[in-house]
């Protein structure tokens, strides 16, 4: 995975823009919804007539010379303007390639969204980012690593992206909060998924941003995360892949991001954990080995140029900062998976699944779960009398390794 050159993938040339009026932003949705439009021919029939309108009026006869057998199907008039309507209802404002402040790295690649929609602080759309992405069953120490790079990265200056799935996103999000987090979208503004986010959703939406190519009220298909992933990787400087097995489509924002030219850092795991399989051939792939935040900071930047960046304070335990011209994010639930902590199988499911060789905190597997410390305590002391875990000290425990 070598490194490309940067200057002139993050340095080009300008893109020109133009403020829309309502019925050009009308005419753009138009456009972009019609047959066989995608985004390199919205941009290239922009390009070629000027405009949205004039190039919905010569469409027909565009498509008639091209050999298409049928009258090619232009997206309605009322169509369009009841999607924006439905996207005004949500709060999400359309922001097009050709306006201001639509995000410049995006902007920058192959066949970037035609347009957006984005709600929260657009602001951290063209702020200097980084991608953090992982496992959605992730262990907890890879879900406390998650939380310690977004944390010391949005306090150094970086906005974190990721893409708002269980596990590693989320422990990425929820420790940027404060600092800047942008969540893109598979489907919809308006469709939560999964179910157990909807608060911190919301929180997003309203100190951080939410971010989609989709209409609003889009339910999100398998083929659908794939184009997020490119998202992902197209709005940040370098993705960061804590936690990846082999088969993860994690991997694919990895890719998606060397392809683009954005650097890819990977966290070394430990072997024996399968979920740490895919970062580690990443590694032997020549991604950047980091264990700290501040070694991503030193790789990006001179490739952002900006000449420092705030020092990040690190610690194992942290509360994100709210800065005095910042509201403090409303409360969002504490856990992705709340429970009861009934010392059942389900409880005793969620501490395996939070385990791994590395030892871990008992705290941070309370913490990952969701379960009180007790129902915790309760497990893993059922584990140890199974011979499943190993305990070092009184508070660090791991899987017992199958293999001798």
């Amino acid at each position: 995975m070598p490194r490309p050159e940067q200057s002139e993938l993050f340095n080009p040339a300008p893109l020109p823009t133009a403020q829309l009026s309502e019925a050009e932003r009308v005419a753009c949705l138009r456009l972009i919804r019609s047959e066989n439009v995608g985004p390199v021919t919205f941009r290239e029939l922009i390009n070629h007539f000027g405009g949205a309108q004039n190039a919905l009026e010569a469409l027909p006869e565009l498509s008639r010379r091209g050999g298409f057998g049928r009258p090619v199907r232009i997206c309605p008039l009322a169509e369009a303007e009841q999607e924006l309507e439905n996207a005004r209802r949500c709060g999400a404002t359309p922001l097009f390639t050709i306006e201001p402040g639509y995000p410049a790295m995006l902007a920058r690649i192959d066949a970037p969204p035609p347009m957006l929609y984005v709600k929260g602080r657009l602001e951290l759309l063209n702020k200097p980012a980084v991608a953090i992405v992982g496992s959605r069953q992730c262990s907890a120490a890879g879900a406390q690593l998650a939380r310690r790079f977004g944390h010391d990265l949005g306090e150094a200056g970086l906005v974190v992206v990721s893409g708002l799935a269980r596990g590693i996103d989320r422990a990425a999000h929820e420790a940027s909060l404060a600092s800047g987090t942008i969540a893109v979208l598979a489907g919809g503004i308006d469709w939560v998924y999964p179910r157990e986010h909807a608060d911190l959703q919301r929180v997003i939406g309203e100190n951080g941003c939410l971010a989609t190519d989709r209409p609003p009220g889009f339910n999100p298909r398998e083929k659908d995360f794939p184009r997020r992933n490119r998202f992902i990787a197209g709005l940040a400087y370098g993705v960061i892949i804590v936690e990846a097995a082999l088969r993860s489509g994690t991997l694919t924002t990895a890719r998606y991001a060397n392809d683009l030219g954005r650097e890819v850092f990977a966290l070394p795991g430990n072997p024996l954990d399968p979920r740490a399989e895919g970062t580690n051939r990443l590694l032997k792939q020549g991604a950047t080995l980091v264990t700290e935040p501040q070694e991503v900071i030193e790789v990006l930047q001179p490739i952002i140029g900006q000449p420092t960046f705030r020092e990040p304070s690190s610690d194992a335990e942290f509360s994100p900062r709210i800065t005095a011209d910042q509201p403090a994010p409303r409360p969002i639930s504490p856990s992705p998976h709340p429970r009861r902590g009934s010392g059942g199988p389900e409880d005793m499911d969620a501490v395996l699944t939070a385990l791994g060789p590395a030892p871990i905190a008992i705290d941070a597997i309370a913490r990952a779960t969701g379960l009180p410390i007790q129902s915790v305590q309760i497990a893993l002391l059922e584990l140890d009398l199974a011979g499943r875990i190993e305990r070092q000290g009184l508070s660090l425990v791991a899987l017992k390794s199958t293999v001798s």
